[in-house]
């Protein structure tokens, strides 16, 4: 049974599907990644890589969470030097766009 509830703060990025995914792939992990790291504040970070449904190909390619404790927090680390270097990295390697949602949500423990 889950003992607590806890509220953070998460910014999502979208990935729409690039136009070489192998290129995306290999700067995604060794050069955007390391600088998404470096953001101060960030208490949790996950990265999901969709696959395809047997209906066909997901809407999205990828997807970052970036979980902050509180919304000051949250506006520090996206204003910081660390924060706008991810975001300015971005068109370096997402030919396909992105989508940027922030959010509050809560996670049972």
């Amino acid at each position: 049974m889950f003992k607590k509830l806890i509220a953070m703060y998460k910014v999502t990025v979208l990935y729409n599907h690039p136009v070489d995914p192998d290129s995306f792939e290999k700067y995604y992990e060794e050069t955007h990644t390391p600088i998404a790291l470096k953001i101060p504040k960030l208490i949790n970070f996950e990265l999901t890589k969709f696959i395809d449904t047997p209906n066909g190909e997901q809407a999205f390619y990828r997807m970052a969470e970036l979980c902050f404790a509180t919304a000051e927090d949250m506006q520090a680390a996206l204003t910081s030097a660390e924060g706008k270097d991810a975001v300015d990295d971005l068109e370096n390697f997402a030919s396909g766009g992105v989508t940027f949602l922030i959010g509050n949500y809560s996670k049972a423990l």
